[in-house]
């Protein structure tokens, strides 16, 4: 049986301001506690917080220190996300260290929080990587999810399990917690959804496995998520169906129909509905 145990940390951080040290403790004890444990993954811009202002080129001191502890936890880490400067653009970039302390993927966010998240730019790469004995695992950050396209073209990629670290303090929480179940059933993966608490976040963080069954779904303070990830079942889920039920992945590859939305066009529908913009105060006269 190939089982991966990995964590997710729902941690209380204070944001604009360095908070390493506290996510290093929060590391080095929970691989203290549970020897077999061969991940953990941060909530997206849990060192900082949402602050460009910290963004640095990468590799940098902020990724550097979290390679020193994927080494020393020996353990794969994945941090959440910093801040990445590269010349004049910022991006909301998530890298993947392995225990000895290599970076083995960045992944820069392709759907930026527009219009909030301003000033930042959207990537323009899937990231996958795999643990030798395993499995393969995909990178997303938060709004990515929105966005079905971006799950599906990890899963086409073979990702297996999909790392998922979010940053929501909004009433859309609960919207996120259906999208996570439902990503995780019509692409036959484990999605792990691992969101901040205390002042950064309303906590909430989920995993689903590929029958888009929840697995774990915590509350709304400090929580340190530990599972099993079972790549023998969900391979058996993707051959068989969930409960021997849907098999859609193979559906998706066997149906030769040509989706209109990916033929390079342009919908008057969405053109219809104007700029990208924060909303506007509403003329109730109208």
């Amino acid at each position: 049986m190939t089982v991966f145990t990995l964590a997710g940390l729902q941690l209380e951080l204070t944001p604009h301001q360095d908070n390493f040290e506290l996510i290093r403790s929060e590391v080095l004890a929970l691989k203290k506690r549970f020897p077999n444990l061969g991940m953990v993954l941060l909530s997206e811009l849990c060192t900082f917080g949402p602050a460009p202002r910290f963004a640095e080129a990468l590799p940098g001191p902020a990724e550097d220190r979290y390679a020193e502890l994927a080494a020393e936890a020996e353990l794969y880490l994945i941090t959440g996300s910093l801040f990445e400067r590269d010349r004049d653009r910022i991006y909301n970039t998530a890298s993947a260290i392995d225990p000895q302390g290599q970076v083995i993927a960045r992944y820069r966010k392709i759907y930026p929080f527009l219009p909030y998240e301003e000033g930042v730019s959207s990537g323009e790469e899937f990231v996958l990587f795999d643990v030798p004995g395993a499995g393969r695992f995909g990178l997303s950050i938060c709004y990515d999810m929105w966005f079905p396209e971006t799950t599906r073209a990890l899963v086409w990629q073979g990702a297996e399990v999909i790392l998922h670290p979010t940053l929501t303090n909004t009433v859309d929480r609960d919207v996120e917690l259906a999208i996570t179940r439902a990503s995780a059933a019509s692409h036959q993966c484990y999605m792990v959804d691992i969101n901040g608490a205390g002042r950064m976040a309303v906590g909430r963080s989920i995993v689903a496995g590929p029958g888009g069954e929840v697995i774990h779904q915590a509350g709304a303070q400090h929580e340190a998520i530990v599972v099993d990830i079972d790549f023998d079942y969900l391979r058996r889920v993707r051959r068989t169906g969930w409960h021997h039920l849907g098999q859609p992945l193979k559906s998706f590859r066997d149906n030769a129909v040509q989706f209109p939305q990916y033929q390079g066009g342009r919908s008057e529908v969405l053109e219809s509905l104007g700029p990208l913009i924060k909303g506007s105060k509403v003329n109730w006269s109208d």
